[in-house]
């Protein structure tokens, strides 16, 4: 039996295949959409997405007809088609500020989470949630359709506190701290020393040292920011190499404990952080002239609105806990140049040198040297007094005999 296909019909199958491009035809994934078909990269500059495309033409769609958030009067929220990859994709790259996110109606969310590692002697840790949906654009001009809605749903969660090396994130110029490939960053921050409590006067530290417990006025600034968020200090404390994880420190403060010398002046009110502390050294320098050490902050940042909820409650009855290995975040430090504080104290007069070779034997103090000049005047006078007392008494026996 002779199988008989109206012409009208037969148009109509050769149309709609003849919509489907070739590499769509012999490509697996030549089927209904999935939801398996989207991937999303969050990355540090932008959020990129990658759809295949043929499941698209399959429900009789094509790259023109799919948008992000239902935007189809904005240009930029249109995909690019990549018909170089296998299987073909449809491709969505935006960047991360916030008037993009804002044109193509994506979500941007901020929310609390309580901290871990680093972090879980502190409150709470803020991420910002940025989501958002490519959906189709049914052109039916007609009161039915006979396409279904294409729907691709998308998110990307960024934790403030994180602060990426030479990357940025930026939403409303705004530097935010992110996990991508475990980095960490200080590109958006700055730490600087200041040799007034104004911070007009930078302060120039010689190699040959600072004088002990010379004032240290610090400042942790970061760039970029709008006025949406604020910086805020959890922990800054010393050690003798450049390495933030390195074994051996001292906390100048963390939550808050802090050092007696040290002064928390602005923290999580401002765009930066201001604290100050006393020039010291290190025991385990003791055989050197100059200590050498580094300062290293925990910083993140915070929403306005949330910073003082985010500062320690110092209420608690267990203020601090030993520092532990990260297991939910990376350590998000910034890190100073070296500081190098010598042996005199500011409040020493004038000093004296002894020699390299000079044995410690003579090395008498200028008190010692003296009280030793007074008793040798001293003798001297007594002997010239006895001398005299003699010659004199030798001089008056004759006369009263």
């Amino acid at each position: 039996m002779r199988l008989v296909i109206p012409l009208c019909l037969l148009s109509l199958i050769l149309g709609i295949k003849a919509q489907i491009p070739l590499d769509c035809i012999t490509s697996p994934t030549n089927r209904p959409p999935e939801n398996e078909d989207i991937s999303v990269t969050c990355g540090t500059d932008y959020v990129e997405l990658a759809i295949y495309i043929c499941p698209m033409y399959q429900a009789l769609y094509n790259e023109s007809l799919m948008v992000l958030n239902g935007q189809s009067s904005t240009p930029e929220c249109f995909g690019t088609a990549d018909w170089t990859v296998t299987p073909p994709v449809l491709r969505f790259r935006f960047p991360l500020n916030e008037s993009a996110l804002t044109a193509c109606g994506n979500g941007f969310k901020i929310f609390n989470r309580t901290g871990t590692g680093y972090y879980s002697d502190y409150s709470m840790i803020q991420f910002v949630n940025i989501s958002g949906i490519i959906n189709s654009i049914d052109p039916s001009q007609t009161m039915i359709t006979y396409r279904p809605q294409i729907l691709y749903m998308f998110s990307c969660l960024y934790p403030l506190q994180y602060l990426l090396n030479n990357t940025r994130l930026d939403v409303s110029g705004v530097n935010l701290a992110i996990n991508d490939n475990n980095g960490s960053f200080v590109s958006t921050l700055d730490i600087a020393f200041y040799e007034n409590e104004q911070r007009t006067n930078i302060m120039f530290i010689p190699v040959t040292g600072l004088r002990l417990k010379t004032k240290i006025y610090v400042a942790v600034i970061a760039t970029d920011l709008t006025k949406r968020f604020n910086v805020l200090l959890d922990r800054c404390y010393a050690t003798t190499t450049s390495y933030p994880d390195y074994d051996t420190y001292y906390d100048l403060f963390v939550g808050c404990n802090r050092d007696a010398q040290t002064q928390m002046e602005l923290n999580g009110v401002a765009q930066h952080a201001y604290f100050s502390f006393e020039a010291f050294r290190f025991v385990e320098h003791s055989n050197r002239t100059v200590s050498t050490f580094y300062l290293h902050c925990v910083v993140r940042l915070c929403e306005v609105s949330q910073c003082s909820s985010l500062l320690p409650d110092c209420s608690a009855a267990q203020k601090r806990r030993k520092r532990e290995a990260g297991d939910g975040y990376p350590n998000a430090t910034i890190t100073s140049k070296a500081i190098y504080v010598g042996e005199k104290s500011v409040e020493d007069g004038q000093t004296f040198s002894v020699p390299y070779s000079t044995n410690n034997e003579s090395n008498y103090s200028s008190p010692v040297v003296g009280v030793i000049v007074c008793i040798v005047i001293l003798a001297v006078l007594l002997v010239a007094m006895g001398g005299y007392f003699v010659f004199y008494t030798r001089r008056i026996k004759p006369a009263l005999q």
